[in-house]
């Protein structure tokens, strides 16, 4: 049975409706991410502008990297949302706030400025249960994200995905109590290249 021509309008209007609304919630998290890169990428490029007036610390600079993979991929992955039939403010909220933590682990790894510090080391360790929680709370807002675009895909994702994230979040919460460096060490530098391999293997295209 052939739909009516008001239906077939209906249907016609819904679509593009949706997308006019996703690109309209999109304005807010590119500027949400843009001052993530920005803070990340400028944050870099003081280091090398000025490599004597803080002492950098390897570990910092595995999570600089974490962290800005994890901004350029989620700006990427987050085209998925045009799929969305219907968009609610609380979802357009979720998302804001989702894109919002990585602002946040941003400015905690690139302060304003070290001066109670002598160096990034000093500084990480001092505010470790604040990036850390931060970071849990990202990975556990992710599951969610992925939800929200469909039981399918959280499943194309398999059962690594769920296990990864879980153990990320149980491994934030031994980070955010221990000082001890060979443990910082290794979590960072095993976060970021698990992160770069996780999305060649898942991400590379958006098909």
């Amino acid at each position: 049975m052939m739909p009516e021509n008001g239906d077939l309008m209906a249907q016609s209007a819904a679509f593009p409706a949706n997308i006019d609304l996703y690109l309209h919630v999109r304005v807010l998290i590119g500027i949400i991410l843009g001052l993530s890169v920005t803070r990340l990428v400028s944050g870099i490029a003081a280091l090398v502008a000025h490599p004597g007036r803080y002492r950098i610390w390897p570990v910092h600079l595995g999570w600089v990297a974490w962290a800005l993979v994890n901004v350029v991929t989620f700006w990427w992955w987050e085209f998925r949302l045009s799929l969305i039939p219907h968009w609610t403010f609380g979802l357009y909220f979720f998302v804001c706030v989702y894109a919002s933590m990585y602002y946040f682990l941003s400015v905690l790894l690139f302060p304003q400025d070290l001066e109670e510090y002598s160096g990034y080391q000093d500084y990480f360790l001092s505010r470790r249960r604040w990036f850390f929680g931060f970071a849990a709370l990202t990975e556990a807002l992710d599951v969610v994200d992925s939800l929200i675009k469909g039981e399918d895909h959280l499943r194309s994702l398999g059962l690594e995905y769920l296990l990864a994230n879980a153990a990320f979040i149980l491994v934030c919460g031994v980070a955010a109590t221990t000082r001890n460096l060979r443990f910082h060490m290794l979590f960072a530098f095993g976060a970021a290249i698990y992160e770069i391999s996780f999305f060649a293997r898942y991400y590379a295209t958006l098909n």
